[in-house]
C-alpha cells in the first residue's frame, strides 16, 4: 500500500520492479491481485480546467439572462462539444476521484484522441473521432454528417438552436455563413464555459 501511495501514476510493471526490490519474492499476476485486494484499481481521472474572475462573471451574466428559459425553450437547445481527451491512468479507491494525489495536470507526451458530440434533452446523437487539427472546413463536415443528423434524430421542432463554444473554427466566417445558409440558429455563449454545458461532463464521465 505504501508503494502505491507513493506515486498514484505508476504502471503494474514498475510496482512490480519496486516490490521485488524491497525484497518480495513474487510474480507479476501476484502483485497485481494484491493491489486489487487493497482495493485498489486503475482508472482514467477527471481534470477540469481553472477559470479567472472575468470568466466567472461573464458565465455568470450568461446564466442569469437565461435563468427564465423554459423546459420548452430548453428542449430546443442542441448542445455540442469537442475535446481533446488525454489518457493516462491512476491507481486509486472508489471515491477518491477528487483525491489530490489521484489528480494530474499534465503529461508528457500523452496518448490522446479529439471528440465531438452533441445531445439535447431527448438523448445523445453519434460520436466524431477525429484524427486532424479541428479547422474551419473541417468543422463544417462535422456539421454537416454529425450534427444535422443529430438535430433531425433528437430535436423533432426543426427550428431547433445550436449550441457550440467560441472557438476559432466555430466562429470562422465561413462556419457563420455555413450555419446562416442551413437556417441554423446558434445560442450566445460565454468564454471558457464547460461548466454550463450538460454534455461536457457526459463526455468526461465517458458515456
Amino acid at each position: 500500500m505504501r508503494i502505491v501511495k507513493q506515486n498514484r501514476f505508476k504502471n503494474l510493471s514498475e510496482r512490480h520492479k519496486q516490490w521485488t526490490e524491497a525484497g518480495v519474492k513474487a510474480s507479476r499476476a501476484t502483485t497485481h491481485r494484491h493491489v486489487k485486494e487493497f482495493g485498489y484499481s486503475c482508472r482514467i481521472p477527471l481534470v477540469k480546467p481553472l477559470l479567472n474572475h472575468r470568466q466567472c462573471q461573464r458565465r455568470l451574466t450568461w446564466a442569469k439572462e437565461k435563468k427564465n428559459w423554459t423546459v420548452a425553450q430548453w428542449s430546443k437547445v442542441l448542445f455540442s462539444d469537442e475535446s481533446m481527451f488525454v489518457f493516462h491512468r491512476v491507481w486509486r479507491k472508489g471515491g477518491e476521484a477528487h483525491t489530490p494525489s489521484c489528480l494530474k495536470s499534465s503529461v508528457k507526451f500523452p496518448q490522446s484522441v479529439m471528440i465531438w458530440g452533441a445531445m439535447s434533452c431527448a438523448g445523445v446523437g453519434p460520436l466524431c473521432f477525429l484524427k486532424t487539427k479541428v479547422t474551419a472546413p473541417i468543422y463544417q463536415e462535422i456539421l454537416e454528417h454529425f450534427m444535422l443528423p443529430s438535430a433531425d434524430h433528437l430535436i423533432e421542432d426543426a427550428d431547433f438552436i445550436f449550441q457550440q463554444d467560441v472557438a476559432p473554427a466555430h466562429t470562422a466566417k465561413s462556419t457563420k455563413s455555413w450555419l446562416n445558409d442551413h437556417g441554423v440558429g446558434v445560442l450566445d455563449w460565454p468564454a471558457n464555459s464547460p461548466d454550463l454545458n450538460p454534455i461536457y461532463g457526459v463526455l468526461s464521465r465517458g458515456k
